[in-house]
């Protein structure tokens, strides 16, 4: 069987794992591929990822990978710059007590590159990666969601790309559209493995289960507080004293960790103001209102089950100010970029990694 080697993707000229061989097979299941993966087959032929005519830029990618460990993500890890890639440099220079460029200077490569990892690895995909259940095709309207049992998955390719923090397309983009996808194949995927799955003492057996699927290191800062910023459109993370008011300067407290999300709209803006988050639901069903709801596709209420592609994803956090939440999002590529009912919208991965750092009863703030 061919073989074809891959160049590794760097920011530095000595960290990056030899260049593994990616088998040129398909990157699809033994089922038909939904609709929503068309776009990934490339109307130009492949190249491998870090040499010219790649849509993964190797640099921005790794850069990608390191802020996502530190604790300041960027939203899908997909090898773009963009205004949530320069944000995360912003929170990541602003916590190292670094120049606030949101540029990728000397010493912010410098000290992004003190976790001396590559940005992929070459794993061998097990049965938890790609087991089901999924849904295919997965139905639009509410009425026909409230018939599952579950909003799952639609396949294979778009569990693992969210268990690595990743695209469907990202994933193509790393291995080829040719190759395969299953328990056994080995593909090359964003190297976010945690260094500990030691969770001990969880909310439940739901939020264990949970920070086990999205990689998420055991070992993370412990934080009092959150500061949700409408004109920077981020929620940072602060440790030490819950400082007074309804605003908070940049500076007061330590900076842990900063989330791209998406935060209200036009018609339901953000909550200004001091809250609580009181309790943690992790994987909850959820009551579609449409009188509550931005761009509702149906005018009846309905009872939705559970799963990663329900509205709110796979954990709420519940606000003291009613029908508000911070939670999780079916449609992470779009965090940061879309308008949400109010609430405070974060990747699946982000807001089980969140509910580690803060206890249920934090205080959150959110200012202009």
């Amino acid at each position: 069987m061919s073989q074809l080697r891959v160049p590794p993707l760097a920011i530095g000229l000595t960290l990056f794992a030899t260049a593994a061989a990616v088998t040129s097979q398909a990157l699809a299941q033994n089922q038909a591929a939904p609709a929503n993966e068309a776009p990934q087959r490339a109307e130009k032929p492949w190249v491998p990822p870090g040499t010219p005519g790649s849509e993964v830029d190797g640099t921005v990618f790794h850069a990608q990978v390191l802020l996502d460990l530190a604790g300041f993500p960027t939203g899908v890890i997909d090898g773009k710059k963009g205004m949530v890639y320069q944000q995360a440099l912003r929170g990541f220079q602003q916590a190292r007590g670094l120049p606030v460029t949101g540029e990728l200077d000397g010493r912010t490569k410098a000290a992004l590159l003190q976790d001396r990892r590559p940005s992929t690895r070459m794993l061998q995909l097990t049965a938890e990666d790609v087991s089901g259940p999924f849904v295919y095709p997965f139905p639009e309207d509410p009425a026909a969601q409230e018939r599952l049992n579950g909003l799952h998955y639609r396949n294979m390719l778009e569990k693992l790309a969210e268990r690595f923090h990743t695209t469907p397309r990202t994933i193509v983009a790393l291995n080829g559209p040719d190759k395969l996808i299953g328990a056994g194949q080995v593909l090359r995927l964003p190297n976010v493995l945690p260094g500990s799955r030691d969770y001990g003492d969880t909310a439940d057996a739901k939020q264990g289960q949970l920070l086990n699927l999205y990689n998420v290191n055991a070992q993370q800062p412990q934080a009092s507080f959150v500061v949700v910023d409408k004109s920077e459109g981020v929620m940072r993370v602060y440790a030490g004293e819950v400082p007074e008011g309804n605003s908070v300067d940049v500076d007061e407290g330590r900076l842990v960790a900063q989330f791209p999300v998406t935060m209200g709209s036009k018609q339901y803006p953000l909550p200004l103001g001091r809250w609580r988050a009181t309790n943690y639901s992790f994987l909850p069903p959820f009551k579609y209102q449409p009188d509550i709801l931005i761009n509702a596709k149906s005018d009846q209420e309905h009872d939705l089950p559970p799963g990663p592609n329900g509205p709110v994803g796979v954990a709420w956090l519940d606000l003291t100010k009613e029908h508000y939440g911070i939670h999780g999002t079916n449609e992470p590529s779009t965090i940061g970029r879309a308008e949400s009912s109010g609430c405070i919208r974060l990747a699946n991965w982000d807001v089980v990694r969140l509910s580690r750092m803060l206890k249920p009863g934090f205080t959150a703030i959110f200012q202009a």
